[in-house]
């Protein structure tokens, strides 16, 4: 009789085992972010307090909490200006080039955000079986909220009560999610080619459609195989650190065959499980625009007209903003900067000086 009722206890207990697993991921497949605007500025689903702890010796790191530092270097002497990368999980190796004229002016400061390029990855693997504990797991160390604290941490490590963000791609709309929680501590935003994400699913229909439409022929099978391992998230939590990192690389192949025409600027070690974090924390439907209507900064926003996002996508954050500006250079695609560095550098610096 005990062998029966402990046999029926394992039974059960592996039924509620599997039950939190498949609503974890029921939870996810459903679609809903995980992150919402004006989470960060309550402290809501932090790791660690806004205010950043003491500083290291090491000037090339910020510490953002105890276990996580930030690489990060600037060019420049003036003004502080804060550089968000894109991707996600992109990084820099140099500084732009559509920026160099400025440097007498301003100084640019450019970072690994958590999660990539030398910055701390603090995740390595998974142990738990329990699907909705991880995805919250690691929505808290490196999503969304996680960044945004981070820009907010890094604002006053450098001693500025209002900062001047830069942001492209997908750092445009983490700069913009910032100001949307932080509108107070925001003088001005410059939106390099923002992602096409303040909506989901995106009007456009999304990057990895437009990939897909420019891609030659004979690479549209390799790159469908490719999606669906790269969007397998029903098993996401079986993988490693360096196996994101290495899905999340191949990418760019597929990119830079999409936009041949493109000025790739270098870049740093891609992230791994932070790039999945993002996804986790956006979901796959959310509207984010009503929450950029309270920032009154101006904000200038930069398209390419070569770019594979349409002009409407990177309009819409002109459209949402209040005091916006928007701009289109000519003969540029995702990389203004470094393709039409001058027309870029004319466009922001007479946009910086508006502000003095």
């Amino acid at each position: 009789m005990k062998r029966v009722t402990k046999a029926i206890l394992i039974a059960v207990a592996g039924v509620a085992v599997l039950a939190v697993i498949a609503g974890g991921y029921l939870w996810y497949s459903m679609g809903q972010p995980l992150y919402e605007p004006g989470m960060v500025r309550a402290a809501r689903n932090l790791r660690a307090p806004l205010k950043p702890p003491a500083q290291p010796a090491d000037e090339q790191f910020w510490q953002m909490e105890e276990d996580i530092r930030l690489c990060h270097f600037s060019a420049g002497a003036g003004r502080n200006v804060l550089v968000i990368h894109g991707g996600p999980g992109y990084p820099y190796a140099k500084p732009w080039t559509g920026l160099e004229s400025l440097t007498q002016s301003y100084q640019f400061h450019y970072y690994d955000q958590r999660g990539s390029g030398q910055s701390t990855r603090p995740i390595v693997t998974f142990t738990s079986q329990n699907y909705y504990e991880n995805l919250t797991t690691l929505d808290r160390t490196l999503g969304l909220g996680a960044q945004i604290a981070d820009i907010e941490r890094i604002r006053q490590i450098l001693g500025d009560d209002e900062l001047i963000l830069v942001g492209h791609s997908f750092g445009g709309f983490l700069a913009a999610l910032y100001a949307a929680e932080f509108p107070e501590h925001v003088d001005a935003l410059v939106l390099a080619a923002p992602a096409d994400m303040l909506v989901m699913p995106p009007p456009s229909g999304g990057l990895f459609e437009q990939v897909r439409e420019r891609l030659p022929e004979d690479m549209q099978a390799e790159y469908d195989a490719y999606l669906k391992r790269y969007l397998d998230f029903q098993s996401i939590f079986g993988k490693s650190e360096a196996d994101l990192t290495a899905l999340n690389e191949a990418f760019s192949r597929y990119y830079q065959a999409a936009l041949p025409a493109a000025a790739f600027p270098a870049g740093g070690r891609a992230g791994g499980w932070m790039v999945q974090a993002m996804y986790f924390s956006m979901g796959q439907r959310h509207d984010y625009r009503a929450a950029l209507k309270a920032v009154t900064a101006p904000v200038l926003v930069v398209h390419g007209a070569g770019d594979l996002q349409p002009e409407t996508a990177s309009r819409m954050y002109a459209e949402v903003f209040p005091n916006a500006r928007f701009e289109v250079i000519a003969n540029a695609t995702h990389f203004p900067f470094e393709e039409q560095p001058t027309a870029f550098e004319t466009i922001v610096g007479e946009f910086l000086a508006s502000l003095r």
